[in-house]
Formats: structure tokens, C-alpha cells, sequence
């Protein structure tokens, strides 16, 4: 794909928030788009704009391709591909080489689009890679984004929600609520950190650890 296509225009962002139902956050490219050019894949930014380090740099948006793969997902695929990677010296390699690819590609988005790299993720990709695989959305939007031949238990898992998807149609009629305005209002748990500084952002973590040791201790006393 090239910088144009890369390049998220305010359409791709709204069309990104009503895909989620929550706004856009963080969108720094499109990694992957459908043949009608909606997005599939949000390219994220590897540091949020709360500070927070976001390793998941392909993020699937398209609700038909999410529901999809949660079938694969609750059908037992990932235990199964974790297994074969055990067992498959080939298949552990390529998967490895796709876990280096995943963070080659994020440290060049991250230069690439002036937010640098973040220290706390380094050598840490996403989905399970390189030894296990715990999120098939992740390796599914890792291929869309890279191409074939990158990711093979993406690759795969594409190729089994044949069913449901496939690349050389478009699927967006009416796969999200295109009916008043586009989402506005982020309910999600971060939130409540967005705009604070690392110092703050110490200051709440501290907090839920405090609040979580204390409940802790409170169940033991009430099972002394």
C-alpha cells in the first residue's frame, strides 16, 4: 500500500469509530483496506497519546472480519495452532520471523510517524508471537496489513473465515450503524488516564494496586 493509501483521511476515522463503536484513538496509519477502500486494519500508534505503550500495532476493525475470526477463536483454533507450533520446527521458525517482522514494522511506524520508539514494549510484539498464539484478531490483521507470506497462522486463519470473508469482496453494507452521528464518547478503560503525565498515570496505577491489595487482605480476614 502506498503513503496515500497509508495515510488516514477525517473519513477513515469516523468510518474507523462507528466500525468500533467508540472514537478512533491513536490511528496513525491504515494498514489494510477493503476492495471498496473502507478500513480493515487501524494502525496504531506504539505509545498512546495518555503515554500509555500500545504494543497491538495492527488493530482489525472490520466488524465482519472480527466476528469472523472470534468463530475461529471459540472453535479451539489458537490451542490447536499453539500445539502444531510445538510440534512443526518449520512452522515455529516462520511464526518467530513473523514475531520480528510485527516489531521491525512497529519501530518504523513509530519513527515514521514522529512518535519514536517506547522502551517499555522492546522485543515484545503481539498475539502470542513468537511461541504461542493467544489472539487470532492480532495475526489476522498482521497479514492483512504485511501481505501474504509474512504471517503463516494468519495467513491461515484468513484462509479458514473463507466463509465469512474474503478480500475480493466488499462486505460494509451494513455492517455497522451508519445512522447519526459517529461516536464521540470513549468508554473504554483508558479513558480516564487520557491527557494525564507519567507521573499521574504512576499515581493511578498505585492506586488500583493499593485498592486491589486491600481487598485482598479484606477476603482473607473474612476467611480467618
Amino acid at each position: 500500500m502506498d503513503t496515500a493509501q497509508r495515510t488516514p483521511t477525517p473519513a477513515d476515522l469516523e468510518t474507523i469509530s462507528r466500525q468500533l463503536g467508540r472514537p478512533a484513538r491513536d490511528v496513525v496509519e491504515i494498514g489494510a483496506r477493503c476492495v471498496c477502500g473502507n478500513p480493515l486494519v487501524a494502525t496504531t500508534a506504539p505509545r498512546l497519546g495518555n503515554g500509555i505503550p500500545f504494543p497491538t500495532t495492527f488493530y482489525l476493525t472490520h466488524p465482519v472480519i472480527t466476528s469472523a475470526v472470534s468463530r475461529l477463536e471459540a472453535a479451539g483454533v489458537m490451542t490447536e495452532m499453539t500445539a502444531r507450533l510445538e510440534q512443526d520446527g518449520q512452522l515455529a521458525a516462520a511464526y518467530r520471523r513473523a514475531h520480528e517482522d510485527y516489531l521491525r514494522s512497529r519501530d518504523e511506524i513509530g519513527q515514521r510517524t514522529g512518535v519514536g520508539s517506547v522502551p517499555e514494549i522492546a522485543g515484545v510484539s503481539a498475539g502470542g508471537m513468537p511461541s504461542r498464539v493467544k489472539c487470532l484478531h492480532v495475526l489476522v490483521g498482521h497479514s492483512l496489513a504485511a501481505g501474504p507470506g509474512v504471517n503463516p497462522l494468519g495467513d491461515e486463519a484468513l484462509e479458514r473465515i473463507a466463509e465469512w470473508w474474503t478480500k475480493d469482496r466488499c462486505y460494509c453494507a451494513g455492517a455497522w450503524d451508519e445512522t447519526g452521528p459517529a461516536p464521540s464518547r470513549d468508554l473504554s478503560r483508558h479513558t480516564k488516564t487520557q491527557g494525564l503525565s507519567e507521573a499521574e498515570l504512576e499515581a493511578k496505577r498505585a492506586e488500583r494496586r493499593a485498592a486491589r491489595e486491600a481487598g485482598e487482605a479484606a477476603e482473607e480476614e473474612g476467611q480467618a
